[in-house]
């Protein structure tokens, strides 16, 4: 491919076209070159640092990051579609949780920017001298930023409400979405990321589990914690146990999560999250404790399948879904990820659909929305089944429309030099979604150079082998992946920063 010479996906398509249908088409084998435009000039230190990189293309910088054969990039003009730079840039690979970017376009595009989730408390009977005369209902919608100080907060409507105790049963309704026991199930046991999730969420499904060495052993808490609340549970139990590994094991109790710990691994005082199996038992659970401190006591809640009906006592509800999806994609939160998956199919399909099934609806709507080819199969990208090439993501970000939605969602990157320290005054600006998982690394979304112009990039970066290798391991951080992962990073780091600079370069 000759100097100066501009690649486009539309181009790619006609050219594959027009060598009839059965026509191969075989992608670019080496990095475009960009031309420098004779009047351009850039000045002072980001010049300084990027200099050794404008020198180089990006299949160069690709290879001496040892990732050569292991990295998708393309980078285009947003406004006009052009391909300014790619390698190989067709092969699908795991977009890890870049998937959170496509399912908050899929959510706000199908919800609406001002939807909110809404969790009841709803009776069904009349409420005679502070008493209600049927049964209380918890009602889940969904909900993935519930936490316990909201359900406080439906307490205290009770509370406001003269309602002093009840004469019925304590229902609990989860039905809003069907349940999943764990977003991915081939991770480990006890990684608070890949929660359960189902109609009724609550701390992200995830219970904060304490120890503090004593003179005869441990003592141990499970608790709901949130900002200013901590009630005990027992919807999730720990055991101490003689052992040198596994460091955990975790059992399904009958409507609990029975989980062990290895005795030589505690120290003396520590914490961590879990994640919860039972997220309706542990919500319901956590209400009760807060209600009986405020003294109405409620019989332990047990499940329904029907959906209720009768008078909303309280209603939460949560913030709007372009700030909640906006959280999630700064925190990376795999649970709202997968509920606005879910809550957007369900509005577009008219009923809820497994998780799965629902992540495949996704896929169709993203060829229909903006062309682009992926498969999904959940809406966060937990797991490595979800792929999409560099040059269908940077089709997905170009689609008219989307990057009014979705850039504003996105997490500015900042521009930093290998031992991770910021380059101040760098020009230009970068909003992105990253990705992460075992031996797969990947950031994806928009680069705005000093003078405005606006480019759309995505770099994936994955090893196949080595990631079914740490498959294996029991350890939450498999030997080689922080190096493979530190590598990845710094090549994203190196590409961007020579089109922040480039970008105002070329024509």
């Amino acid at each position: 491919m000759s100097s100066g010479s501009h690649l486009t996906r539309r181009a790619l398509i006609a050219s594959m076209l027009a060598g009839g249908a059965g026509a191969a088409f075989a992608a670019p084998t080496q990095t475009l070159r960009p031309v420098l435009r004779p009047d351009a000039q850039i000045q002072g230190e980001a010049l300084l640092s990027a200099r050794p990189m404008l020198r180089r293309t990006a299949a160069d910088l690709i290879r001496e990051a040892g990732l050569d054969g292991q990295t998708g990039f393309v980078i285009a003009d947003t406004v006009t579609g052009q391909v300014l730079e790619a390698v190989d840039p067709d092969t699908a690979r795991p977009p890890a949780s870049v998937t959170k970017a496509i399912s908050a376009l899929y959510a706000v595009e199908s919800l609406g920017a001002d939807y909110r989730f809404g969790t009841r408390l709803v009776g069904t009977g009349p409420v005679v001298d502070g008493v209600l005369q049927g049964d209380l209902i918890l009602a889940g919608g969904g909900d993935p930023t519930l936490a316990t100080d909201d359900l406080a907060g439906l307490v205290a409507q009770l509370v406001a409400a003269g309602i002093t105790g009840i004469d019925g049963r304590f229902l609990v309704w989860d039905g809003a979405l069907p349940g999943v026991k764990e977003i991915e199930p081939g991770q480990l046991d006890q990684l608070s990321y890949n929660p359960s999730l189902g109609g009724l969420n609550l701390n992200f499904n995830r219970v904060m589990f304490e120890w503090a060495r004593t003179a005869n052993g441990y003592d141990i808490t499970m608790d709901a914690r949130s900002d200013s609340l901590r009630p005990p549970v027992t919807a999730a139990r720990m055991r101490v146990v003689d052992r040198s590994s596994p460091i955990y094991t975790y059992a399904e109790g009958a409507d609990f999560d029975d989980w062990t710990v290895a005795r030589r691994a505690l120290g003396g005082s520590g914490s961590r999250w879990l994640p919860v199996r039972f997220p309706a038992i542990y919500a319901a659970e956590v209400l009760q404790v807060l209600a009986a401190g405020s003294g109405i006591v409620l019989p332990r809640g047990t499940l329904t399948d029907t959906q209720p009906e009768g008078a909303n006592l309280a209603v939460h509800e949560s913030a709007q879904l372009d700030d909640v999806a906006r959280g999630m994609m700064r925190f990376s939160t795999n649970l709202t990820a997968e509920v606005l998956g879910m809550t957007a199919t369900a509005a577009r399909q008219g009923a809820p659909l497994p998780m799965r099934l629902s992540a495949a609806r996704m896929a169709e709507w993203v060829a229909e929305r903006t062309g682009a080819v992926a498969r999904f199969a959940d809406h966060s990208g937990l797991t490595d089944q979800n792929e999409i090439s560099a040059s269908e993501m940077v089709a997905f970000l170009g689609a008219t429309g989307v990057k009014s939605t979705l850039e504003p969602l996105m997490r500015d990157v900042v521009m930093v030099d290998d031992s991770r320290r910021a380059l101040d005054g760098f020009p230009g600006a970068v909003r992105a979604k990253t990705g992460t998982l075992n031996f797969v690394s990947a950031l994806a979304g928009y680069a705005t150079t000093a003078q405005g112009r606006s480019l759309s990039f995505a770099i994936f970066s994955n090893d196949p082998e080595a990631r079914e290798q740490s498959k294996l391991s029991l350890d939450e951080a498999p030997a080689g992946t922080a190096a493979y992962n530190g590598r990845a990073k710094r090549l994203q780091q190196k590409l961007l920063q020579r089109w922040l600079i480039l970008g105002d370069m070329t024509g």
